[in-house]
């Protein structure tokens, strides 16, 4: 402990380094990593012919290898150290005639001008920038100015670095202002991490004529695994860019000593684009007990079905890891805008990176296998890319699912892990590389004719809804009667289809604000308008605010079923505005007496949750609601009279009559779709 300084500022104290070295003796210390981890870096960047300078030199065995290695010779050490050059001259003295040690003071040094090609500082800088005080700053602006007046134009500044965010800043800003190249390296691991858990960084400067007027500046980073640099815009992105290898870096030395009791989740990143390429989840299971052949697994979770519960909620991989048999899974979700060839190319890819996540206890040299569902990587096609004005970029695409099915699927990118809208397919979609007949002309594949099943309601939410009809008023809730309805909230167009198609005398009423959807669902989902289905382009709350002024009393079932575009609120269906209390008095308005309101409530946040429950049963004097199990949805069923209360035997029998009409002979019914199943766990609020 007598070898730690008091304060981090003694790190640029002469006396606490000649203090230090004394009490070390002749043990060599060395700041952040030995030359085999800088060897690589070291060698792109300086030449057997340069002159180099090593400042802050200590008694570090780094220069000494350099120069056994050929990789330089002639090379100056400077310290502040008495005793340290003292200690390293007699350890040299004649073995390496070319190289010296010279006791001086980086921020104010003897040597003429442009004098080195090299200067090499390995953790010299982050000793003297300990904190942002005015006089460390000033200190810190003498050293590189020393530093810039000793180096050859074209010369670089090599700095090893822990890249505190300080450091960096301050570094890349000085520097790339002179009008230096600034490229970050960082430094592959040994696998020893005891000494310190967060990676190594060289920033390479390299000195360029001061070019007058707003030259660009250029800012570069180089990860570990890569040559190859890449391009960044400003310092702040480098050093958000430095900040997130030092997390991963961190997480991954506490993935290696403990098990987490959380689920972690991290990106993995295209090197060309900077795109995310896989999303991973780490997830140990404590009931597992390990074995030689379950400590470990990787799961390839199949495109496509990365939104489905079991794979895209934490409890649903809690589940899988558990029934896997592992003490750790890793899942890894494969992104729609990245080509992948097949599993062995998966693997190949990512064996290096998930071996860094192993748990603690991992036997040496174990094999870690990849498993997936079905053996492949599964199928996910591209329909159709565009940008909305008002729910931004958006996908079609085409899945397979589980078995032999295949779904289609729209998604809003701003949230790519949910399903916005879901149709079946009748006939399986063409499996990727599939030989086109014609050339595409636009920036999507030209349409077929929609191949959609309009019998299957793929969203449990909407099977709900549609079961909520049971509570309208009348002995026999059938298909027959004549209904007035209207949906909010258009989408793909499944649910008011549903309604449209299976209920013969209901006339359909839907309100979309954004006529983009119009034209997805005409396009890609098989919706289409008539006499009993009219779409009408328009914010639902001016829609329904002009209807209880104009046409009250005239709806059996008023639908939502309407996503928020604020995704900072804790309720992303609907937008608050739909259940505040004065607009929910305008929905019971345009409502019958004995007619029902059924609003799809997705809400995370439990106190707005039971703040917009409250504002309900204010409303509406009868209140139910449905849960969705394995989801976040929850359907609530509203209805303006309390007369028309019923209990949970009696909404069983009115759901299985209405069932029974809806499945006519010769009119296609999903068989897995059973009404009075919709209904067992509707409670009453």
């Amino acid at each position: 402990m007598a070898l730690l300084p008091r304060s981090p500022g003694e790190f640029g104290s002469a006396r606490y380094w000649e203090r230090f070295f004394r009490q070390r003796g002749r043990r060599p210390f060395e700041w952040y990593g030995a030359f085999p981890e800088l060897c690589p870096v070291l060698h792109r960047y300086i030449r057997s012919r340069d002159k180099v300078l090593v400042v802050g030199c200590g008694n570090s065995e780094l220069s000494e290898q350099m120069y056994d290695m050929r990789m330089c010779e002639d090379i100056v050490n400077i310290d502040i150290s008495d005793a340290v050059i003292r200690q390293m001259q007699e350890r040299n003295g004649n073995k390496r005639p070319k190289m010296s040690y010279v006791l001086m003071d980086v921020l104010q040094m003897d040597f003429p001008d442009a004098h080195f090609q090299v200067v090499l500082d390995k953790g010299t800088l982050d000793a003297v920038l300990t904190d942002e005080e005015e006089a460390t700053l000033a200190k810190v602006d003498k050293m590189f100015a020393e530093i810039s007046r000793v180096l050859q134009v074209g010369g670089r500044y090599l700095c090893v670095s822990l890249a505190q965010a300080h450091v960096l800043k301050k570094a890349v800003e000085y520097f790339s202002q002179e009008g230096w190249v600034v490229r970050v390296h960082q430094v592959a691991s040994s696998g020893d991490k005891q000494q310190f858990v967060l990676p190594v960084f060289v920033y390479v400067m390299t000195k360029f004529r001061k070019i007058p007027g707003s030259a660009p500046r250029i800012l570069e980073i180089c990860p570990e695994e890569q040559d190859k640099p890449m391009r960044v815009e400003s310092t702040e992105r480098l050093v958000a860019a430095v900040k997130d290898r030092q997390h991963y870096a961190l997480l991954c030395s506490q993935l290696s000593k403990s098990p987490c009791g959380e689920q972690v989740s991290l990106d993995l990143c295209d090197r060309e684009t900077g795109r995310p390429r896989y999303t991973l989840h780490v997830i140990d299971s404590p009931s597992v007990k390990p074995s030689r052949d379950n400590h470990f697994a990787i799961f390839i979770i199949p495109q496509g079905r990365e939104t489905e519960w079991l794979f895209g909620t934490e409890e649903g991989r809690r589940q899988l890891a558990t029934s896997a048999g592992f003490g750790r899974l890793v899942t890894v979700a494969l992104h729609r805008e990245q080509h992948y060839e097949g599993m062995a190319s998966i693997q190949a890819e990512l064996s290096g990176k998930v071996m860094e996540l192993a748990p603690p206890g991992l036997p040496a040299r174990q094999q870690v296998p990849f498993v997936s569902v079905g053996g492949g990587i599964g199928v996910r096609t591209v329909r159709h890319r565009d940008t909305s004005a008002l729910s931004g970029e958006y996908v079609v695409e085409d899945v397979k699912g589980d078995g032999t099915c295949y779904f289609r699927r729209l998604i809003f990118l701003r949230n790519r892990n949910v399903v916005q809208s879901e149709a079946r397919l009748l006939a399986p979609a063409p499996l990727p590389g599939e030989k086109k007949r014609r050339k595409e002309k636009k920036k999507s594949s030209p349409a077929e004719p929609p191949a959609i099943d309009k019998s299957y309601l793929c969203c449990e939410h909407h099977k709900a809804m549609v079961a909520g009809l049971c509570l309208l008023g009348g002995p026999d809730p059938l298909p027959g009667t004549p209904l007035v309805v209207l949906v909010v909230g258009l989408g793909g167009g499944s649910l008011p289809l549903f309604v449209h198609d299976y209920f013969s005398q209901a006339h359909v009423a839907v309100v979309e604000i954004d006529p983009s959807m119009l034209d997805v669902a005409t396009r890609w989902f098989g919706f289409s308008q008539g006499n009993r289905m009219q779409v009408h382009i328009s914010d639902g709350l001016d829609y329904v605010a002009k209807l209880a002024a104009e046409a009250p009393a005239q709806y059996d079932a008023v639908m939502f079923d309407v996503d928020s575009k604020d995704l900072t609120v804790g309720m992303s269906c609907p937008p608050p505005a739909f259940v505040e209390k004065p607009f929910l008095q305008k929905v019971k308005t345009i409502l019958k007496p004995e007619g029902v309101f059924v609003l799809n409530l997705v809400c995370r946040d439990a106190r707005l949750k039971e703040s917009v429950l409250a504002t309900l049963r204010e409303v509406f004097p009868l209140l139910y609601a449905r849960r969705i199990e394995g989801e976040v949805n929850e359907i609530l069923f509203c209805q303006p009279s309390p007369s028309g209360q019923r209990d949970p035997t009696e909404l069983g029998a009115r759901a299985q009559a209405l069932e029974g009409a809806l499945r006519q002979p010769g009119r296609p019914w999903d068989s897995s779709y059973v009404l009075a199943d919709m209904l067992q766990a509707v409670k009453i609020l």
